[in-house]
């Protein structure tokens, strides 16, 4: 589990400075909505993503964590490749991501009940 952890935290960081690179690009070449949304999405899970892997203490607020990154990514991604060089990864790569995230939040609920259970 510390293993995974730290791979979290790992790509936190890669999805906090991906999104803060975005907010800049948006910022001083004109990157408008599209863009800004994508640097928003990055930010905010990044700083979800580091919490919950340092935090956690059992497999599912890592598994939560893991489809926060990975539908962050997924959708910000998207968005960052329409944009800048007019490439669709694939047609629902943008929902799709943006599934994985809810799931991930959910998934994030159900861990805390399990955590508090017990208590």
């Amino acid at each position: 589990m510390a293993r995974w952890s730290a791979i979290l935290v790992g790509v936190s960081g890669l999805m906090g400075a991906a999104g803060v690179g975005l907010a800049a690009w948006a910022a001083h070449r004109g990157g408008g909505d599209m863009l800004m949304t994508a640097a928003l999405f990055l930010i905010l899970h990044a700083g979800a993503v580091a919490g919950i892997a340092l935090a956690a203490r059992s497999r599912l607020p890592l598994a939560a964590a893991s489809a926060l990154a990975w539908g962050a990514t997924l959708f910000s991604g998207d968005l960052a490749l329409r944009f800048t060089i007019n490439v669709k990864p694939w047609a629902l790569a943008a929902p799709t991501g943006g599934v994985i995230m809810i799931l991930g939040w959910l998934g994030l609920s159900v861990a805390a009940t399990f955590m508090f259970r017990g208590r």
